[in-house]
Order: structure tokens, then sequence, then C-alpha cells
């Protein structure tokens, strides 16, 4: 029977001296969807996706994608996954071409083919007028979407991304938008994280809401969102966040006063 799981996590912990940061995690990640993980700063987001992609070893857990296990069979892993990591670092002294000529043949991709895959990704994510300029010169957009670019040139399996659209022009994320839909449009798994509500209820068709480490509802978007009009007020009442007193203390602060 074929899995109908992209991603199964169980009992997964992570600790960084006394403190908690991802408190026994268990989640199965439904293939071939848009999944958004969602939570506030320091809800342990970034730390539950560096351990499932396997560049953070966990405490405690498992993680299995695709059927196979990150830590017992990470090349296995590694040639069906896609990553684009918060604080994204690429080889800056390479041009967005050569980035992707030497990450297809990291890959073991044949020349002709990365270089046919490469073009392509270089036109769609309008790089190509880019493409002999070294990768220090990008500005933020475009390193996003040459290290999109990257991640997608082996045709993975599973895409994870971490706050993708973090600091990027909307030129820059309606075209990183429009590749990521059409990929999950072929049956293809994208998993990323945010905390902006609005972004996570245009894109994802499934997400799960982390918070102090651990995941406080998971599920379909309108399962998730309930009753609640939009994603943002389910998503503060699960986090505590709900009522909270904006500024009641700041009476000085404004109307002139010194």
């Amino acid at each position: 029977m074929v899995s109908t799981s992209a991603v199964r996590i169980q009992g997964l912990w992570k600790r960084f001296g006394q403190q908690i940061a991802v408190a026994g995690i268990d989640l199965e990640l439904p293939a071939g969807k848009f999944i958004g993980l969602v939570g506030p700063n320091g809800a342990g987001k970034t730390t539950t996706l560096s351990m499932v992609t396997g560049l953070l070893r966990p405490d405690q857990g498992t993680v299995e994608i695709a059927g196979h296990d990150v830590w017992r069979d990470p090349v296995a892993v590694k040639a069906r996954i896609g990553v684009l990591p918060e604080g994204l670092r690429l080889f800056e002294r390479l041009t967005g071409r050569e980035l992707l000529a030497y990450s297809g043949r990291l890959r073991g991709l044949a020349g002709a083919e990365v270089d046919r895959r490469a073009a392509q990704l270089l036109d769609v994510l309008d790089l190509a007028g880019a493409q002999h300029k070294l990768v220090v010169d990008y500005s933020t957009g475009m390193r996003k979407k040459i290290g999109l670019a990257t991640a997608l040139l082996h045709n993975p399996e599973v895409l994870f991304l971490d706050e993708p659209f973090e600091g990027v022009d909307p030129v820059s994320a309606q075209t990183i938008r429009g590749v990521l839909e059409r990929y999950t449009a072929s049956g293809a798994t994208v998993v990323f994280s945010s905390h902006v509500m609005e972004l996570v209820e245009s894109l994802c068709d499934w997400v799960a809401v982390m918070a102090a480490g651990r995941i406080r509802a998971h599920g379909p978007l309108a399962e998730v969102r309930g009753d609640a009009a939009t994603l943002q007020q389910s998503f503060l009442a699960l986090v505590g966040a709900q009522g909270r007193a904006a500024g009641s203390d700041l009476d000085w602060l404004g109307g002139g006063a010194r």
C-alpha cells in the first residue's frame, strides 16, 4: 500500500540547555498538499524543520519522509527532498547559472539535463537576465528565487521552505507563489513555515499550528479555522494571545506628552 503521508513525525524533542524548543511532537503531513507550519516567533518552527530535514539531530523521536527514516537512511531522504532554509547561505562567488550547474552535478544529474532544467527555472523565476551575475550581488528576492531553483532542480517529492517570503518584494513573492502552486498541482508536497496568517490562508490547504514547542492544532485549513472568520483569529485563540491588551501601560505614549 502506498503511504498517504509525505512526512511522519513521532515523539520529536529538542532541548538547548534548559530550554525546550520542541516538546514531543507527533504529526503526519499528508502527501500532495500545500502545508503551512504556523506559529509565533520562537514557537519552534525552524528547529522542527531543521530536524525533519536532517540538518539538526533530535534528542528523541523519529522522522520519516516518503517512508524513509531521516537519520537511518539519509541518502535516500536527501534525494527526495528540497530545502530552502532560514538564513540561506549560497556559494556567492558563483553566478546564478553556475550555482545551478554545480548543484545539479552534486545531485548526480547529467550535464545536459542540468542545463535544460536550469534554463527553464531561471526563465520561470525571472532570473534569466541575471544568470551571469554573481550571487553576492543578488537582492533578497533574487537570492530567495535562486535558492528555490536550487531546491527544485532535482525534482524532489517534498519541498521544505522556512519563511520563503520573508523580506521578498511583492513581484518576487508572486513569482515564487506561482511556481509553488504549479509544483503542488503536479502532486508534490510543499511544507513551509510562516507567522503571516493571511499568506498561509491564501496558499495552504492543510495547516499545523505550533506554539511553545507543541502542536496546538492540525488538519485541513477549514477545520483548523473552525467557526472563526479568519485563520488569524483562530490562531490567536489557539496560542493564547486573543484579547491581550496592547499598550495598556503606555499612557505616556503619543498625544504630544513629554
